[in-house]
């Protein structure tokens, strides 16, 4: 029987964007003055892209996810994911409609310890309230068999692998069916071959339509996305897969 689906609000039919940054500025306060981490960022994103985000440490590519997840607020500009003006919600806004329409992914995976796995996926879905408790479960098992760890559900964290972990907090972001995944540094505490594993899981799930945006530093997990864009000093540069889109 097929996992129950979680509903989102699905983007406008007019709307070709998924995600769109006009002029964004970010900016904080150091030694008494501001320090502008971001310039004037103008980016355009569309429905099932696969775009990794790649620059040296401490370029802004973090600080650009936390405003494309609503986590921070820009300075100055616009920031548009899925038809909302991130800037314009309050707080409790933000909190709902993060949990229907973005996946995060962590470096450090960020399960609860004292939870199962299958309650760590469950979560989520409590926090949305969409689906029966029975429908919850039922997910979060289908999500768990997804990324081959359905035999370890009843484990907890500290009890499986790091690459199990990794795999389980994909299988978390994906508990609200939303229609963006963001990952920062996904592979950075696996070794290769478990890198290469959870990079194949993200290409199936771009596969499977939805829209993923990696901040990493392997260049060649980078080479393998879609897409490709380089911050440096908190500015995009457009490298040749990405001319004409950012």
């Amino acid at each position: 029987m097929p996992a129950p689906r979680v509903p989102y609000r699905n983007l406008p039919a007019v709307m070709n964007k998924i995600i769109e940054l006009k002029q964004v500025y970010k900016d904080y306060p150091q030694a008494g003055m501001l320090q502008t981490v971001l310039h004037d960022i103008n980016l355009a994103i569309y429905p099932g892209e696969f775009v990794a985000i790649v620059g040296p440490s401490g370029n802004g590519k973090s600080t650009l996810l936390n405003l494309l997840t609503g986590i921070d607020h820009p300075s100055k500009g616009q920031v548009i994911v899925n038809g909302a003006e991130l800037q314009t919600l309050s707080n409790e806004k933000l909190s709902i409609w993060r949990g229907a329409n973005v996946g995060i992914v962590f470096q450090f995976f960020q399960l609860l310890p004292s939870l199962n796995l299958l309650q760590n996926i469950v979560l989520p879905m409590d926090f949305l309230g969409l689906l029966s408790k029975p429908q919850r479960r039922d997910r979060a098992m289908y999500l768990l068999e997804l990324v081959g760890l359905a035999d370890v559900a009843t484990r907890l964290p500290s009890q499986v692998s790091g690459g199990q972990q990794q795999r389980a907090a994909i299988a978390r972001a994906l508990a609200n069916d939303p229609p963006l995944i963001v990952a920062d540094e996904p592979t950075g505490n696996l070794d290769a071959a478990t890198a290469d594993s959870v990079f194949d899981l993200f290409a199936h799930l771009r596969d499977q339509g939805k829209t993923l945006v990696m901040v990493t530093h392997n260049e060649s997990l980078a080479d393998a996305a879609g897409r490709k864009l380089e911050i440096r000093s908190g500015r995009i540069h457009i490298d040749s897969q990405s001319a004409g889109s950012a």
